[in-house]
């Protein structure tokens, strides 16, 4: 259920576009003010009068958290300290103009935009919720494209033939030591612990000399010449097979949901981008259209 969990989950996923510029945010800020804020603010620290407000700092704190860093009074002082010195050499290089120059300007710039750009994604994706039919109907269309059997198999993998072929009488002797010649002779050492046991997959998933083979037992039944695979030589007794079936909507719905998210995000911001007037200086002009030639004369007499 693993693989035809994921053929659900990736089937309709599209690009999200990224614009991850939070942290470059919290860089530039102090370079371009060298006074303390005109709006009164919680201050975590003062450096020469510059407030390092508790938002900024909770902002900062909530982005480790995302990223797998959770918050202790450690941490929180590891980021003021980070801040304060930050916002010491920004003074510094206020002193000296730097923010006047042209190329660091440009580089606030790139940042501002991107953390705009940054934020109408947020804003687009809090206020444009999925929809609980549209989830169903994704889930339905999906469903639907869902179809042939996944199979229960074990195997006994070594490198020779002749090993493969002595294992094979062994098995028409007594065909229920399956899981003791596994254990004691297969070279894959996944699933020999099992007996060999595969568990339950897709033919996709197996290279095509194996999926082949399996597709053709019967339930109960083994392989009564070696497959022969990249890998080496198999054995392989066929346990079951059953149709493939979908999760439950409920198990792939959070997945699903964020899925459709990106789908209508992308959406939007193509449509901006095709409404929107984008010249791109030095780019080659649209071919002219060919001129037909002109119709021969006709002959005289």
């Amino acid at each position: 259920m693993t693989l035809i969990k994921s053929r659900i989950l990736l089937a309709s996923a599209a690009s999200l576009l990224l614009l991850g510029a939070c942290n470059s945010e919290q860089n530039a800020k102090p370079t371009a003010a060298a006074a303390a804020p005109a709006v009164k603010e919680t201050a975590e620290a003062t450096v020469n009068g510059f407030v390092i407000s508790k938002n900024r700092v909770d902002l900062i704190a909530k982005q480790g958290a995302s990223a797998g860093q959770p918050e202790t009074p450690e941490s929180r002082k590891t980021i003021i300290d980070k801040l304060a010195m930050q916002t010491v050499v920004a003074q510094e290089a206020v002193k000296k103009g730097l923010d006047k120059s042209p190329e660091v300007n440009e580089q606030i710039e790139v940042i501002r935009q991107s953390v705009l750009a940054n934020a109408y994604v947020q804003d687009f994706i809090k206020n444009n919720p999925v929809s609980d039919d549209a989830l169903k109907a994704e889930y339905e269309r999906i469903k639907a494209t869902i179809t042939g059997s996944e199979y229960k198999a074990r195997h006994i993998l070594v490198e020779k033939e002749s090993e493969a072929k002595d294992i094979i009488a062994k098995l028409k002797k007594d065909a229920g030591s399956f899981e003791k010649l596994a254990k004691e002779k297969s070279k894959d050492a996944a699933s020999k612990v099992r007996g060999g046991d595969l568990g339950w997959f897709d033919l996709n998933g197996m290279v095509p000399e194996f999926g082949a083979a399996v597709s053709s037992l019967e339930k109960g039944k083994f392989t009564q010449e070696p497959v022969k695979t990249q890998y080496g030589y198999h054995v392989i007794l066929l346990d079951d097979s059953r149709p493939i079936e979908a999760p439950p909507l409920e198990e792939v719905k959070p997945v699903l949901s964020q899925q459709l998210q990106q789908q209508n995000l992308k959406k939007q911001l193509d449509d901006l981008k095709a409404k929107a007037k984008i010249e791109i200086a030095g780019a080659p002009a649209p071919a002219a259209p060919a001129v037909p030639a002109a119709p021969a004369a006709p002959a005289t007499k």
